[in-house]
Parts: C-alpha cells; sequence; structure tokens
C-alpha cells in the first residue's frame, strides 16, 4: 500500500490536497481516482484513503478510518553525528530513521570537512527533513524524527542533556553490547565522530561534561556505519527491532 506523509489534520470523511510533491509521485507512478492509499501526519497512527483526483501537480484524497499502528522504539535514542563530507549524511539519516531513532543532531566536529552555515545550512537542513520524511514513508514510522539545526561540538558538549550521552569510541574499555545488557532499555544520545573520529581534546571534553566511552566491538568503524550498528545491536538487545 503506498503510503506518504501529509502535513496537515487529518479526519476521517474529510477531502484532503495532497502536498505537491505527492501529487507528483502519485502521477509519475500512475495511479488512479478510486485508488487506496496510506496517509499519516506525523502525530501518530496513520489513515486509510482513497485518492479522489489525481492530475500532474495536484491530487485530493479522502480520509478514512484511523489506524493506531506504530513502529516506534520502546526507548528514544538521539544520535549525534558529527558531520561526515560529500552525502554520507544522508544515508546516516536515511538508515538511522530505519532503525527507529528518535532524534538527529548533527555536529560540527573539529574534523569535520563539511562547514554550514547561514543559507546552506537551511537549505541542508531542509533537504535532510526531506529525507526523514522519506524514510519514514518506506520503512512505516508514523511519528517523524526530530532533527537539530547543525551545533558547534564545543557549545553542544556542555550543554544539559536529560539522558545519557554515550560516545562510541574504539579505545573504549567496554563494550556497548555489555553496558546495554547491564543497564537495560532507556533513553540515550549516541555521539559519534566524523572521519577520523572526534579528536583527543574532544572525547575528554565529552569525558569531563559525562559521557560514558564504550565501543560496538574491536574493529573500527567508518562513521556511516557506527551509529547504525550500534543501533542494531541496542535494538537486538533491547528488544526494539
Amino acid at each position: 500500500m503506498p503510503r506518504f506523509y501529509c502535513p496537515q489534520p487529518l479526519i476521517a470523511g474529510a477531502t484532503v490536497d495532497l502536498p505537491e510533491s505527492v501529487a507528483h509521485h502519485l502521477h509519475v507512478v500512475r495511479m488512479q481516482a478510486g485508488d487506496a492509499l496510506t496517509l499519516f501526519d506525523g502525530h501518530g497512527g496513520q489513515y486509510d484513503a482513497t485518492l479522489a483526483e489525481i492530475g500532474k501537480r495536484r491530487a485530493s484524497a479522502t480520509i478514512g478510518a484511523h489506524d493506531a499502528r506504530e513502529a516506534e522504539l520502546p526507548y528514544a535514542v538521539t544520535l549525534a553525528q558529527g558531520l561526515p563530507e560529500g552525502s554520507k549524511m544522508d544515508w546516516i539519516i536515511e538508515k538511522a530513521v530505519e532503525l527507529g531513532v528518535a532524534r538527529i543532531e548533527p555536529l560540527a566536529a573539529r574534523r569535520s570537512v563539511v562547514r554550514l552555515s547561514g543559507e546552506r545550512a537551511e537549505k541542508r537542513h531542509l533537504h535532510w527533513e526531506g529525507v526523514i520524511v522519506a524514510a519514514s514513508e518506506q520503512c512505516g514510522r508514523n511519528r517523524l524524527a526530530g532533527l537539530a539545526p547543525v551545533a558547534e561540538f564545543g557549545r553542544w558538549v556542555t550543554a544539559p542533556s536529560p539522558a545519557p550521552r554515550i560516545l562510541l569510541s574504539p579505545r573504549a574499555d567496554t563494550s556497548l553490547a555489555d553496558w546495554a545488557r547491564a543497564e537495560g532499555p532507556q533513553a540515550l544520545t549516541l555521539m559519534v565522530g566524523p572521519e577520523g573520529g572526534f579528536t583527543a581534546e574532544e572525547e575528554e571534553a565529552a569525558l569531563a561534561a559525562g559521557a560514558l566511552a564504550l565501543s560496538v566491538g574491536p574493529r573500527v568503524l567508518r562513521t556511516e556505519t557506527a551509529a547504525l550498528a550500534a543501533l542494531a545491536m541496542l535494538g537486538g538487545l533491547w528488544n526494539g527491532m
């Protein structure tokens, strides 16, 4: 069943105009009036719907019954990701959403090659929001992961955190798996460095601010692999997959 994010109030029995991007997609895949689809507004659950009208740039759908189905993890994981180069951040966000991450906080770290500010940062933020929407439509999530503006690491690490911060480091003596087995399911923030990792000074600052350094195994993982491996590990250990 095709499913789409519709950022407006959805009420059973109402007919709503769909976003232009959704209308274009429906036109490209040649859906017709009367075809069934699923809509969600990001506030929980989803709606059966029937395509009422379809054009090249405009489409409307009649909203049917609400289904309270959820696909969220029973614990909230925030991913604090050091900005990687190129399009790696798109891939990281897409896969992290599929694995259930609740929030993504991009960090400008010392070794981050990409530097974002001003209009460029705003455009990239909007692009990443689109990645979150597309990933949510594909994987069946009915709530959108939060996305914070890019933050400078030094300011971010000294800000108070409501949940434990886990610094993923290949130099850590304790593994994430051992910690997760002992501590059990809970909200947390995973900290992942950019290419080359966080610097020694950044790791020291994080530990001084209360972060806990843990490893994800004996191998050094690339930045685009580390968070996803950690999320999958927690999902397996905490029954969140």
